[in-house]
């Protein structure tokens, strides 16, 4: 398989979205070079989004869909099963990953937000996909074995191993040619890629599209206890979370006793984490965060913190708390986006059918 040269981009200072930067190659994403492309993004439906994600991907979707980018936002519902027996309470994380979605400036009329349950063309494209890759190709992908290592499971079932080609149908089915990632799923875009070339080639039909991926360098967010920001680990502060328990959070965080506060995420985990969460809060550096607190300690870093996300937060929670209010307008927002996705999945099906030779 063949590694993508990732676009990527970063932000002059902690804030939020993306800021164009030089490629390695030729392109830069900066508006005219976003204007056009179509971009594949989502989350599993597992959990209560968190500032980890807002800050690492929920504003930079907002970002490339106000460049121009059209924005296909996938509620991965199928994948919950891929390490879990149970799709636990997934009708109401749906909800509420429709709800982060719209109140931090996702806008249903630009942008497709869609079920993967409910578009079936979508997921028929696994079969074809399937042939086009060997069990010890996806054997040896890094991402893959890590998952699998870390889900605690005896037994990998076959969702789970086959995991990258049901992204590259999530990829493919709309021809996305962008896709924002981490560096950790980059081999996963890989397998889209090697899918996509080895259609073409097999076929000779030039239906799909090399998808480049879309490296953000924001800061990789530190939870509460100085380790990475993760729903599973219990160190997370959610986007539904609201003021008072935002403050109990960040009471609790990880600190130390050293009263002069620095910006050292090797040395000073738990202080660095709670310092890049109050400067991304107020687009500011750390270091300039750090410099005002001085000699305060602890409490005064979790004061400072504490206000600063409440702050930043507050527009967004109470465009949130209206959203929740009208359950029928979610619904109405999956519905639409699944009518447009089916069409999009039904035209790409009948493609593939026809290059087939099934049609």
């Amino acid at each position: 398989m063949t590694t993508p040269t990732p676009i990527t981009t970063s932000a002059p200072a902690p804030t939020a979205g993306l800021a164009p930067t030089a490629d390695p190659t030729p392109s830069t994403l900066d508006t005219p070079a976003a204007a056009g492309r179509r971009v594949l993004t989502g989350d599993r439906p597992t959990g209560r989004l968190h500032l980890g994600h807002y800050f690492g991907t929920l504003q930079n979707r907002v970002c490339l869909q106000r460049m121009g980018a059209e924005l296909f936002v996938v509620v991965a519902d199928y994948q919950v099963i891929t390490d879990r027996d149970l799709a636990d309470r997934l009708a109401e994380h749906t909800e509420g990953l429709v709800l982060d979605y719209l109140a931090t400036g996702i806008d249903p009329d630009r942008a497709t937000i869609f079920a993967h349950s409910a578009v079936p063309a979508l997921n028929q494209l696994m079969l074809p996909f399937l042939s086009l890759v060997s069990v010890a190709e996806l054997g040896r992908n890094p991402t893959v074995k890590d998952e699998i290592a870390h889900s605690g499971r005896s037994v990998v079932s076959g969702l789970m191993f086959t995991y990258p080609v049901h992204q590259a149908a999530d990829i493919l089915f709309c021809k996305a040619d962008l896709v924002p990632v981490g560096r950790d799923q980059l081999p996963h875009l890989d397998v889209a890629r090697t899918v996509a070339r080895r259609f073409n080639e097999r076929y000779g039909a030039g239906i799909f599209p090399h998808p480049e991926a879309l490296l953000s360098e924001a800061p990789l967010l530190p939870g509460t206890d100085g380790k990475k920001m993760s729903k599973s680990r219990g160190n997370a502060i959610a986007l539904a979370a609201d003021e008072d328990e935002t403050a109990r959070l960040i009471r609790g965080a990880t600190t130390d006793a050293d009263r002069r506060i620095g910006y050292d995420p090797v040395a000073r985990p738990g202080v660095a984490g709670l310092l890049l969460l109050a400067a991304l809060s107020q687009g500011r550096t750390p270091e300039q965060v750090a410099e005002e607190i001085g000699d305060g300690g602890a409490a005064k870093l979790k004061r400072v913190t504490t206000e600063a996300v409440n702050e930043h937060l507050r527009p967004i929670r109470a465009r949130r708390a209206e959203l929740a209010a009208d359950r029928a307008h979610l619904r109405e927002v999956l519905n639409v986006g699944a009518e447009r996705a089916n069409a999009v999945a039904d035209a790409t099906l009948a493609e593939v059918r026809r290059a087939m030779g099934s049609a």
